[in-house]
């Protein structure tokens, strides 16, 4: 078997389980960008623990192919760097956002988010939700309101009780 099989075989492999284990994946086309700007992008992108790999989409294709992922294969056209996020799966979005506006080369053309095909507008979206402590802070103070709705609610009918039986003592304490 020659070297270059060995090779393509390899990448596959490492594309296929790059797939298998992020939590979101972005296709990206950096025609155009500088090794300056990519440099930069990689270096935002593995601050977050994100890995930016430039792939051939031939080899992208198989891997998808034998994932059951093939709806990918509708971004892999032109130079193609899929952004891997195995952690917060808002982070690859934020920073290609960021970066696709200072660097006006940089095209966002789509990618999956745990196995669902996602689409610009979508990654835009994904992009402008808050940070994971501010949205867990928003559940917590769902879920906390009508608790406290009901704490109040609960305090005073408690309180009524306490004044009637109050009121019952006094009347008795009279009568006696």
């Amino acid at each position: 078997m020659s070297t270059n099989k060995e090779t393509k075989k390899q990448v596959v492999a490492e594309v296929k389980e790059d797939l298998k284990n992020a939590k979101v994946a972005i296709v990206t086309d950096y025609r155009g960008l500088n090794v300056e700007q990519v440099t930069e992008l990689r270096r935002a992108l593995r601050a977050e623990s994100i890995k930016y790999v430039v792939v051939k989409n031939t080899l992208a294709s198989i891997a998808t192919r034998e994932l059951g992922l093939e709806v990918l294969d509708t971004y892999l056209a032109g130079p193609t760097a899929i952004a891997y996020g195995f952690g917060d799966q808002a982070a690859p979005a934020k920073i290609l956002s960021k970066y696709a506006k200072s660097f006006e080369k940089l095209e966002i053309k789509g990618g999956l988010l745990q196995g669902t095909l996602i689409d610009p507008p979508q990654i835009k979206v994904l992009a402008e939700l808050p940070p994971r402590d501010v949205l867990l802070a928003q559940v917590a103070g769902a879920f906390a309101a009508p608790m406290t709705g009901f704490a109040g609610v609960a305090q005073g009918i408690l309180r009524k009780f306490v004044g009637t039986l109050d009121a019952v003592r006094e009347k008795r304490v009279a009568e006696a």
